[in-house]
């Protein structure tokens, strides 16, 4: 009896042990299985900028290469951001976009308008991550653009040139006739004959977005043409350089050029694009992004008329550019509200009324007192 005891207590001991080595194990199990899963949430989220140049010290691609830094200085080790820079806009690009997509990077950015097409086909084949491009209009389920209000920083730009002028002939150095340029020439005309009705805006274009042989010579003709003040829709710092030299004002544009064109420059419309990308990569880590558009502007700090030369911009100027920035950014003034007419003096917008997003992003006019024309 006491020998058959003895053995049911030793086999219950032995179930007991089983248990507890199985328990322990399973524990083990479970304790790796969430510091597994721990460990690949904690993976940094991987972001990938395509450039169309290299970003520089100015202009378009540095502009967007200092909201990248400013991305990178917030999140830290939570992301994983990948550049790749001079990327043409051609068919190249879509192999480009591809191979970041295809090494799981979740958020891809093309940063440049010609971009577009190609990426919108690579977005297609990778339908769990994020493509965002600059500039553009189309959209897909996980494509989507975005932009900044160029033409605001344009028309403030305009009016502290319309104060400025001595020959009330001012120069555009035009890139590529798209509408995103045909608004910032509009805007700065506009802007200009707010407060000098006798200005007038003439316009070179170069057809690139890049080519600063070409911008040279661009900004050489409209100074050889009597312009005192210049503008660009252009990436290069050739048209601040050429003022500095010919001693006549420019603006900076997409960022401050004011170390190639101390004495020239009058401000610079700069882009602020960190405010975007930080707004970018809250959505994708919170799981709320949209493929909703995005364009920003004054309102929202993404773009404005900074580094204002107090020396060659009169306290007058001064003082209605502040007024005007407030205006905008309250909703008092549209740049683009009646009554407007185009070159030929025919009503393009009428009192009371504005343009549209959409209108604005189709613009393919010219407003009165734009000397040039559009390439056909």
């Amino acid at each position: 009896m006491k020998a058959k005891l003895a053995r049911v207590l030793h086999h219950s001991l032995r179930i007991k042990t089983v248990r507890t080595v199985l328990g322990a194990a399973l524990g083990a199990s479970l304790a790796f299985s969430a510091g597994a899963a721990a460990a690949a949430t904690a993976q940094p989220l991987g972001i990938a900028f395509v450039y169309l140049g290299n970003p520089g010290d100015a202009g378009w691609t540095y502009a967007h290469e200092q909201g990248v830094k400013e991305v990178e200085a917030k999140f830290g080790d939570k992301i994983k951001v990948t550049r790749i820079e001079n990327v043409p806009e051609s068919a190249d690009s879509e192999r480009v976009f591809r191979e970041l997509a295809s090494k799981g990077n979740k958020i891809v950015v093309g940063s440049s308008f010609g971009f577009q097409d190609f990426e919108l086909k690579v977005a297609k084949d990778f339908p769990d991550a994020v493509f965002e491009h600059a500039t553009g209009y189309k959209k897909a389920a996980n494509f989507a653009t975005y932009d900044v209000r160029t033409y605001q920083s344009a028309y403030l730009a305009g009016l502290v040139a319309g104060y400025t002028t001595k020959s009330n002939t001012l120069g555009f150095v035009g890139s590529v006739p798209v509408p995103e340029v045909v608004r910032n020439i509009n805007a700065f005309t506009m802007g200009a004959r707010s407060v000098n009705p006798k200005a007038r805006v003439k316009v070179v274009w170069i057809n690139s977005w890049f080519d600063p042989g070409r911008e040279k010579q661009a900004a050489e003709t409209l100074i050889g043409q009597g312009a005192d003040v210049l503008i660009q829709n252009t990436d290069s710092t050739a048209t601040m350089q050429t003022a500095e030299q010919k001693k006549v004002h420019a603006f900076g544009w997409d960022s401050d050029m004011k170390k190639f064109g101390p004495n020239a420059q009058l401000g610079a419309c700069v882009s602020n694009w960190g405010v975007y990308y930080t707004h970018l990569v809250q959505q994708v880590m919170a799981g709320t992004w949209n493929n909703s558009p995005v364009w920003w502007g004054l309102k929202e700090k993404a773009i404005d008329l900074a580094d204002i030369n107090t020396d060659a911009v009169s306290p007058a100027a001064q003082k209605a550019l502040n007024q005007t920035r407030d205006d905008i950014i309250s909703g008092k003034l549209n740049p683009f509200a009646g009554p407007i007419v185009d070159q030929s003096g025919t009503v393009k917008v009428a009192a009371g009324k504005s343009l549209s997003d959409m209108e604005l992003l189709r613009l393919n006019w010219f407003v009165q007192g734009v000397d040039g024309s559009l390439p056909k």
